[in-house]
């Protein structure tokens, strides 16, 4: 959330969430929706649906964040158009 703060997005995150979105961020009339997962956590099939769900039907930009260790990220778009979400 700190990384999406400082590139100037208002954050909120679902609070112990067990649904597709993690963390809910705006910025410019943007929508950004992330499910984030790490280590060896891998999205299951019904999440990716949701989560790409939630990007349409926001008209928002859906991404899976994996941080893979030794501060790794992997950005994975699975909705929304090319750019502008970082």
């Amino acid at each position: 959330m700190s990384m999406l703060k400082r590139e100037g997005w208002l954050v909120s995150r679902s609070a112990a969430s067990h649904g597709a979105v993690d963390v809910f961020a705006a910025r410019n009339g943007e929508i950004l929706l992330v499910q984030v997962k790490s280590g060896r956590a891998r999205v299951k099939k019904e999440e990716l649906e949701e989560l790409i769900a939630w990007g349409r039907h926001s008209n928002g930009v859906a991404e899976v964040w994996h941080f893979k260790g030794k501060g790794r990220l992997e950005r994975r778009r699975v909705y929304g158009k090319s750019g502008g979400s970082g």
